[in-house]
């Protein structure tokens, strides 16, 4: 064989070499990156992906109890002044802008609130004003509930607006304070000094997430779809048989950190809707949102309750032992006023469920 044959083998041997080394499976392949197919992702987990086990159905047949709350699409353009808003006392009716409260929120307006429960489920009912004319970007709900009936919150539910009427755990929150300390020294009432408390400090639920993890449900209503519908585990909240409840609606001031609202601001901060309170009007710190009263479920108030909805007139059933009575229980009929606005000579007074001259 001559030199020329020689030297052509040798340089094909030396291209078949190269080649092999960048082969798959060689061991001094070259590195190459991965491609954005090739590289692994961390999909957070799903409703889908998490196993329900409990899921509420239909709303009960009987409701629990009922409270209608102001309606402030009356007040813009208007002379009259706006009932139910007492910030001293735990009551907003605020979803107006700060300061000129020239711009009116229909979507954290509460005009009717409602309680209804079975055997496995706490039903809370928020009814707004118009939900579909949103202009906020961000919007909360929530129900806040007393089962020990001291006048403290004990459990805060959250959940942001949601899109369909199919139950859903998504964005909901539960919220409870261990520590006793929200409603500070007077519950309800505002504290003389700032509360320095955490509010709701700890999170026991969350989009699914916690030891139960169907503890909370919220979807809008297939009837009203400017009604959220909340439906809450008892065993979740510690099964209370009797507790106190109310609604909330508002933006980033929704915060479990701040109950009580009224204890980490003081009135000058907080200013006030009604034009009658002059020293503070209008709304500052506190604005863009709405509660409502207290509805009593499981028992029956004294009158005296924190935040307890003032009632107009009660009608008593027969009560066993009183005079002409039929020795059954009684059935105790709870009519709750409902704010209005008043004139502008006037403002509202929850005590007598009425509008009282401004001194």
């Amino acid at each position: 064989m001559n030199a020329k044959i020689l030297r052509n083998l040798s340089f094909v041997a030396l291209i078949i070499f190269t080649l092999a080394c960048g082969l798959p499976g060689s061991q001094d392949a070259i590195e190459t990156e991965p491609t954005p197919q090739e590289i692994s992702t961390v999909i957070p987990p799903t409703e889908a992906s998490i196993n329900h086990e409990a899921i509420p159905i239909s709303l009960p047949g009987l409701e629990s109890g009922q409270a209608a709350d102001f309606d402030s699409s009356t007040i813009p353009g208007s002379d009259y002044f706006i009932g139910g808003d007492r910030f001293t006392y735990g009551r907003l009716e605020r979803p107006f802008n700060t300061q000129s409260m020239d711009v009116y929120y229909p979507e954290i307006d509460i005009v009717h609130t409602m309680v209804l429960q079975d055997d496995t489920w706490i039903y809370g009912l928020i009814v707004l004003n118009d939900v579909a004319s949103t202009k906020l970007s961000e919007k909360r709900y929530g129900i806040e509930l007393d089962t020990d009936l001291n006048g403290k919150g004990d459990f805060l539910i959250l959940a942001t607006l949601p899109t369909s009427s199919d139950w859903t755990v998504d964005g909901v929150q539960i919220f409870k304070d261990e520590n006793g300390d929200v409603g500070g020294e007077s519950p309800y009432f505002t504290d003389e000094v700032i509360a320095p408390g955490d509010g709701f400090e700890k999170k026991i639920f969350d989009s699914g997430e916690g030891d139960d993890t169907d503890a909370a449900w919220v979807r809008l209503s297939a009837d009203n779809e400017n009604t959220i519908e909340f439906s809450i585990k008892k065993t979740a909240v510690g099964e209370p048989g009797a507790f106190l409840i109310n609604m909330w609606a508002g933006t980033n001031l929704l915060d479990p950190a701040l109950f009580d609202i009224n204890d980490h601001f003081t009135h000058e901060e907080a200013g006030a809707a009604d034009k009658g309170l002059e020293y503070f009007y209008p709304i500052k710190a506190v604005s863009e949102i709405d509660n409502s009263c207290r509805m009593a479920v499981g028992f029956q108030p004294t009158g005296q309750e924190p935040g307890l909805c003032p009632t107009a007139s009660q009608q008593a059933g027969s009560e066993p032992g009183a005079p002409g009575g039929s020795g059954k229980p009684g059935i105790i009929i709870r009519i709750f006023c409902i704010p209005s606005s008043c004139p502008a000579d006037s403002f509202w007074d929850d005590g007598s469920c009425s509008c009282k001259p401004i001194k």
